[in-house]
């Protein structure tokens, strides 16, 4: 079982088996997993013998995704805290403390929309933190960055400090003799319905692998399948930036990614 799949079920439990009614239209925990790892991998901070990430994180949601889960935000929080310190572990990033959660509500925000800020902060700073012993010592305190904004939902000003990102190139895939033209949010492959590349393999994850925009560009991310996703031949182990002409491999299908 992934780490991802792991988390979800854990989750599922968290919130006594209602996990797929309440998280069905709105924003998911597992989403925000990705993406607060995400952050975590783009906010790295280089000393001499280490490589630094943020060990804390702030999560806005619109009112109406908030209100959903608030019961359960605690239990949420340190899941996905857990999921993090697993993932700094994993990449052999290093941290000031395990990585604190904390949520908070943006009007500003759409449905299905949120965002994340991160900073690294002095462990004395955040409460329940473990012994500092077991991380490092030598990176520099942060203000919060900038907020990144994530979601389906229509465009909204952005909250916080959040910038404008640069217009990503429209993007398509290839597949079967069909293009299909990739929203500017992204989109998902697999063998789910709700995928927007549906692709009938059975060696195939119901949702395999991501594209999303990323400072003009588009990456291409596993998203915890369980054989793997390959990018001109290779097997990707973290986001990979994607190329026109580039040949993505989901099971036995081949999907080619183009740009206008």
């Amino acid at each position: 079982m992934s780490v991802l799949k792991s988390l979800e079920s854990k989750i599922a439990g968290v919130v006594e088996g209602t996990f797929s009614r309440v998280f069905r239209s709105e924003v998911r925990p597992v989403e925000i997993a990705r993406k607060l790892a995400r952050e975590m991998e783009e906010h790295q901070s280089v000393s001499l013998s280490r490589v630094y990430v943020p060990n804390e994180y702030r999560v806005f949601l619109s009112p109406r995704d908030r209100e959903r889960f608030i019961t359960y935000e605690d239990a949420l929080a340190g899941e996905l805290g857990a999921y993090l310190l697993e993932h700094a572990h994993r990449e052999r990033f290093a941290l000031l403390s395990a990585p604190v959660i904390q949520f908070e509500t943006d009007d500003r925000l759409g449905l299905g929309q949120f965002g994340i800020a991160t900073r690294v902060v002095d462990a004395d700073e955040l409460p329940a933190a473990p012994a500092r012993e077991e991380f490092g010592r030598e990176a520099p305190r942060e203000e919060f960055g900038q907020t990144m904004v994530f979601g389906s939902a229509e465009p909204v000003e952005e909250p916080r400090r959040a910038q404008e990102p640069r217009r990503s190139r429209r993007a398509s895939l290839l597949h079967n003799g069909h293009r299909i033209v990739v929203g500017s949010q992204g989109a998902t492959i697999g063998r789910s319905r709700e995928c927007e590349l549906v692709v009938d393999d059975a060696n195939v994850s119901r949702k395999h692998a991501e594209l999303s925009p990323r400072g003009g560009a588009w990456v291409l991310t596993d998203l915890g399948s369980t054989n793997g996703t390959r990018l001109n031949g290779g097997r990707i182990e973290r986001p990979e930036p994607l190329e026109p002409g580039d040949r993505i491999e989901v099971g036995a299908s081949v999907i080619t990614f183009d740009l206008d």
